[in-house]
């Protein structure tokens, strides 16, 4: 897209909201990040087979000079894949302390200004809120003590929190825990999440809110995912695909007002199709004289071509966010995620249309402010794959 090659598609803030908000341009983005294999960003996205040869060899250059730092991961958390390019380290401080000196250096590099971490790491298994989550010094006892209980993707948002770094949970590992929500707040620095939004539950926050402003009463909705990349493969595992499936059932219920009685969702890993993913879902509505009636829906997508333009907007977004001074949850970026950031007791916002009137009134609230000249570097956490396969 800098050289011209391609049309700069499917970004939100390459749109109208460009014309409101002063965001960082394309040209200014530096990139770097942390991955179980050490493969250039080239290598990599060769072989994930998502962006043809022929296109990648444009941009060979800058591919294969972007390499990934060793990422921190736990067999605890993370059962289906294994890495070679991990950190050796012996405690949780010692990880900490490498992930920070990795951003150190990185800013140092590319005179940054400003940092935006993205997590886009596989899909962690279910966890449960324990004591070691609840409060900042028990968190830090924890690091101290390397509790099990703390996963990766917390270790990832603390090191953000430390490191100034706006942070985006685009997975639906449980990272925002309450002591790390306080820290973000106290640390100065704004955080979304959680789980990018970007094609079957999309499709469900579109249709949901019609059958409520039409008084449909939805009997059933009945949804199944083949998918064969890595992501495929990591949710694959019981523990992983329960984190995933979380996320992405409640949405309808709070949407409609009402528990749908048969929401089932179903995610399988079909290797022939790769990152090409196909969503199905059959919906069994009642309307007028109790009239059963179907709908039945065929997404064949790209996983990664819909999350990479999401994920971009996230990080020109949440540059802008920090720039304001915002700090903590940001809810307007709820439109980008399935199981959006929210304090405890509060309704998340999952209605597509309304999640775009809070992103739009925020945007026209902070208004067009110069953004400074200095690049912004994106670093994004992609332990194992998961989404934005092209890097």
């Amino acid at each position: 897209m800098k050289k011209g090659l391609s049309p700069r598609n499917g970004m939100l803030t390459d749109g109208p909201l460009a014309k409101m908000l002063d965001v960082v341009p394309l040209e200014k983005l530096v990139f770097a990040g942390w991955d179980l294999r050490g493969d250039s960003v080239y290598d990599a996205a060769l072989s994930h087979g998502v962006v043809p040869k022929h296109m990648l060899d444009q941009v060979k250059d800058e591919l294969v000079n972007v390499k990934p730092w060793p990422g921190v991961v736990s067999s605890k958390f993370l059962h289906s894949l294994a890495g070679k390019h991990i950190v050796g380290a012996d405690t949780y401080r010692d990880e900490i302390k490498i992930l920070s000196d990795n951003i150190t250096a990185f800013k140092k590099q590319h005179n940054l200004e400003r940092v935006v971490m993205v997590n886009l790491a596989s899909t962690e298994k279910f966890t449960e809120l324990s004591d070691v989550h609840k409060t900042i010094p028990a968190f830090e006892a924890g690091l101290n003590a390397s509790d099990a209980r703390i996963s990766p993707s917390m270790k990832y948002l603390y090191v953000a929190c430390k490191m100034n770094c706006a942070h985006v949970n685009f997975t639906p590992s449980l990272s925002k825990i309450p002591a790390l929500e306080k820290l973000s707040e106290t640390s100065g620095i704004p955080i979304c999440g959680e789980d990018g939004k970007t094609g079957q539950t999309m499709m469900k926050t579109v249709l949901a809110p019609a059958f409520a402003i039409r008084e449909f009463k939805v009997e059933g909705w009945y949804s199944t995912n083949i998918l064969g990349n890595n992501d495929g493969l990591v949710l694959n595992d019981p523990e992983s695909n329960k984190t995933k499936v979380q996320s992405k059932i409640g949405v309808i219920d709070d949407i409609l007002g009402y528990k749908v009685p048969n929401h089932q969702v179903h995610i399988h890993y079909y290797p022939p199709r790769g990152d090409a993913k196909e969503a199905w879902d059959n919906i069994d509505i009642e309307g007028f004289l109790g009239e059963r009636m179907q709908i039945k829906l065929n997404f064949l997508c790209k996983d990664s071509i819909l999350a990479a333009p999401l994920v971009i907007d996230l990080f020109r977004l949440m540059d802008v966010a920090h720039r304001n001074g915002d700090v903590g949850i940001q809810r307007q970026m709820s439109l980008f995620f399935k199981s959006p950031y929210a304090t405890e007791g509060e309704r998340p916002m999952h209605d597509l249309f309304k999640q775009y009137a809070m992103l739009e009134k925020w945007a026209k609230t902070v208004g067009a402010r110069p953004a400074k000249n200095a690049p912004v570097g994106a670093v994004v956490t992609k332990v194992a794959g998961g989404h934005l396969a092209t890097g």
